[in-house]
Order: structure tokens, then sequence, then C-alpha cells
């Protein structure tokens, strides 16, 4: 006889409905990594426990803030605090509540102008294009001294066009992509191999979404890796020169990947 679901665990066809997801999705969660069930019947049907629904929210959390599935994987590899992670999807829904209660007050205000027959002012029209397109706040950047305020003004920009998700992709995904990319270095595994030419890329990824392709920029935020590898690396305690060979290690790989 096939055990009934209990409140400990849940059913595919069950979670999916419960978290608005489909089961293809789940299934390809699965496939991938990202969420695997932690239980199955002896039919071999996939059942979720709590814990299993704590990652979920962890990954729709991450997921409602911008970040790709691939990032999410780093994230929750690498560890995530819940409390900063709660915080941040709480930041980002509240910042949604307030754009778009500014974003209604104006459109109410233009709906009364035009049923009363009147033409909205220019700057009714304007202020509701600032609010369509209203972005979080900057934040502030560690790479101060490496780069000139044009180029601190750029970096910012595009960081505050992330919102939070940039605190996971220059906080969690960036770093950890270096500790990776480490531990592949100490082991000898040759600068040409896959698994590093993979990191890379993702790394310039990263580095294009940041800087927009600046030449300048990305020299910039090298440079803050080389004097300052401990504070960019999120790692005190590392090494100074075994940042820098690693750095070097990079490089080979680079220029191995064309």
């Amino acid at each position: 006889m096939t055990r009934e679901t209990t409140s400990e665990s849940w059913r595919v066809g069950r979670l999916a409905e419960a978290s608005g997801l489909t089961v293809r999705t789940l299934h390809h969660w699965d496939t991938i990594g990202l969420l695997s069930p932690s239980r199955r019947t002896a039919g071999g049907h996939r059942e979720y426990t709590e814990a299993d629904l704590a990652r979920l929210y962890q990954v729709l959390a991450l997921r409602s803030l911008g970040l790709a599935l691939d990032t999410i994987a780093v994230c929750l590899d690498a560890g995530v605090d819940p409390t900063r992670l709660v915080r941040d999807h709480l930041a980002a829904v509240e910042t949604s509540i307030e754009a778009l209660g500014v974003l209604r007050d104006r459109l109410v205000r233009l709906d009364v102008e035009l049923s009363a027959g009147q033409a909205p002012p220019a700057t009714a029209l304007v202020d509701a294009l600032r609010a369509i397109g209203r972005t979080d706040p900057e934040g502030e950047h560690a790479l101060d001294r490496h780069l000139d305020s044009g180029q601190m003004r750029v970096l910012r920009t595009r960081a505050a066009a992330l919102g939070p998700a940039r605190h996971y992709l220059l906080e969690v995904e960036w770093p950890e992509l270096y500790r990776r990319a480490d531990r592949l270095r100490t082991a000898g595994t040759p600068a040409g191999d896959p698994q590093v030419r993979r990191i890379v890329s993702r790394m310039d990824e990263l580095s294009a979404l940041f800087t927009g392709g600046d030449a300048g920029i990305s020299a910039g935020v090298r440079a803050a890796w080389h004097d300052d590898p401990a504070a960019m690396s999120g790692e005190p305690a590392a090494p100074a020169e075994d940042w820098r060979e690693l750095a070097a290690y990079l490089d080979r790989a680079r220029r191995n990947s064309g």
C-alpha cells in the first residue's frame, strides 16, 4: 500500500500546486541538482521534506531577486545567510510596493485630469514615466581606491539596477567561483581544463555585467584583486601570494579558452 503523504512530506504534484510551479519545473530542478526530494516511496515517487521546502523558499526568493538558476546553485552551495536572504527579499518586496504606490498615485491623478477633459501637464507625464522606471538606491562599493569617480559611477549605476541581486553576485557567487578555481589549482588541474574554463567564463560574465565591458573598469577590478585579495575574496585570512598565483592561473585559463 502506498504510504499517505504526511505534513512532513510532500509529493511533487502537491508541492507544485502549493508553490505555483509546474511538476515539469520541479522535475527539471531535481535533474540539475538544484532541488532534489530527500525521500522516495517504495514505488519511487518523489517526496519533499520540510528541509526541502526551506530550500525551495531560498530558490524562489533568490530567483525573485533576479538571479539565474546557475547563480542560485552557487549561492546555495556556498551557504546563504537565511536572515540576510529574508531581509533582502522583504526589501525587494517593499521597494516594489512603494514604487507601485507612487505609480498608482500618479496614474490616479492622470485619470482624474483626463476624465475632467483636462490635458495633463508635461510634468505629470514625466513623473509617471519616472515611477515606471524607478530603480533601487545605489549601494556603496569597496573599489573606491582602485577606480576614478566616473568608473565608480558606472559600477554603482549598473549595480543599483540589479537591486538585491548584487549582494549575491558580488559577495556570494563571485568569491565562491574564486574558491572553486583555487581548489582546482591546488589539486593540480591544468588551467586549460574545461572546469576551469567554465569558471573563468562565468567570472568574465559577471565582470561584464557590472562594468559594461569597459576595459579600464575591468583592469581596476583586477587591480583590486591583486592589491587586496583577502577583502575581495571574502577570505580575510587568505595569503595574498596564493591569490596572486590564482590570478595567474585564471589568466592562463583565459588564454587557453580562445
